[in-house]
């Protein structure tokens, strides 16, 4: 009897809490074939610019507040834009070497939201775990929602995930030395 009387007032406790707190919970996918990664890297006589593919995607709505959002970044499809020919293909392959990202060995990256505030009409501050050669760091960036579109820019800091490839090593030529910040444009469409 008092195993019964237990298990009815735990059932509407928590029952009462599910039906005061509801969540809407839902996923848009995001298309990937029509969202951008644009990446640009800096050195001190100048930058690269190029692309990289989503392989998956989702933000999360509570009704119209995103409240999380999941990402899988395909790594191997690392791609210079500024660059033709030779000096396009040595930096992508260096790129995808264990100087920089280890695709072979890291194929994919993801960005999981832990926490997401409105800071706008159209704004969202957001707080979440970049993972990068298996390496998981907080970062907070800005996500603009206009109707089926969103839109961020991430700024990396490349020497937390393991890629410290022409970090600031002295003595290196000026043309060799890399920021160790590079910068993720996303487009995204759902």
């Amino acid at each position: 009897m008092k195993k019964t009387i237990l298990s009815l007032a735990l059932t509407m406790v928590f029952g009462l809490s599910a039906i005061a707190n509801p969540i809407d919970g839902v996923k848009k996918s995001v298309k990937t074939d029509k969202s951008t990664v644009t990446w640009k890297a800096y050195k001190v006589a100048g930058s690269h610019t190029g692309t990289i593919k989503l392989k998956s995607g989702a933000l999360e709505f509570d009704g119209e507040k995103l409240v999380g959002g999941e990402f899988i970044v395909d790594m191997t499809t690392i791609n210079t834009t500024d660059l033709e020919g030779d000096y396009k293909n040595k930096l992508d392959g260096h790129l995808s070497s264990d100087d920089f990202f280890s695709t072979a060995s890291n194929p994919t990256a993801s960005l999981v939201f832990t926490e997401v505030k409105s800071s706008g009409n159209n704004s969202h501050k957001v707080t979440g775990d970049l993972t990068i050669k298996g390496i998981t760091e907080p970062i907070v960036f800005e996500v603009s929602i206009y109707g089926s579109k969103a839109t961020a820019t991430l700024k990396v800091d490349r020497t937390k995930y393991d890629v410290k490839y022409g970090s600031g090593i002295i003595g290196t030529a000026k043309d060799k030395l890399i920021y160790d910040e590079f910068d993720l444009v996303v487009d995204l469409q759902m």
